[in-house]
This record gives structure tokens, sequence and C-alpha cells, in this order.
């Protein structure tokens, strides 16, 4: 079956990093765009940042410059490097499969469990 799976959250302050990892099985990942989600508290998910199946990436105005997405088709591993981090990072992180991405829209088919990061001021 399909799994997505996290790792690398944690909890850090203003200015640090952390690179978030989500190791892929179950389908042929080299054919599926994948993307960084996230959701704050009380707040609807949004998409952080988008790499096709080309390479290609897309990031949100909020996160560009400071985030950087990348997959390694070879060990089924997408990653999140996430430098100069800000309070308003602090959420669940989600990792995505899409069958279509365009940009930032994506049709996604497989969500991970998530993985919390927390940035204190």
């Amino acid at each position: 079956q399909v799994q997505l799976v996290e790792s690398g959250g944690g909890s850090v302050q203003s200015g640090g990093s952390l690179r978030l990892s989500c190791a892929a099985s179950g389908y042929k990942y080299s054919r599926y765009c994948m993307a960084w989600f996230r959701q704050a508290p009380r707040k609807e998910r949004e998409v952080v940042a988008v790499i096709g199946t080309d390479g290609s990436t897309s990031y949100a105005d909020s996160v560009k410059g400071r985030f950087t997405i990348s997959r390694d088709n070879a060990k089924n591993t997408l990653y999140l490097q996430m430098n100069s981090l800000k309070p308003g990072d602090t959420a669940m992180y989600y990792c995505a499969a899409a069958s279509f991405c365009y940009g930032l829209v994506t049709r996604v088919g497989y969500w991970g469990q998530g993985t919390q990061v927390t940035v204190s001021s």
C-alpha cells in the first residue's frame, strides 16, 4: 500500500533551520509531483512548495527564498530544507503525492501523517 512517512520536525528558535524528509513507498514515485503542505491551528491547510516530475519547483510567497524543496528519485524521498524559520512557520507539515501539478496547483492522491514544526521567538 502507499505510504508517505515524514520525519525531521521539531522545535527550533526563530532564525534556525530544519530539514524535513518524506519517505515514499507503494507507488511509482518518479511519476508523481510531490508537495509539502502545512496546517497551523485554526487555519486551513496550505501548500508550501511543489516539485514536478521534471524537478521544476514552485513556492508559496511566504517561504520563497527561505525554503527549498528537492527530491531524490533513487531513494524515493522528498525533502524540505527550511532556513530562517519564523514563528509564523509553526504548523503541522504534510508530505503529499500529486498525480497533477501546475505551479502550486496540485491534484493530491496521497497524504502523509504529518510532522510538527514549532518555531519559538
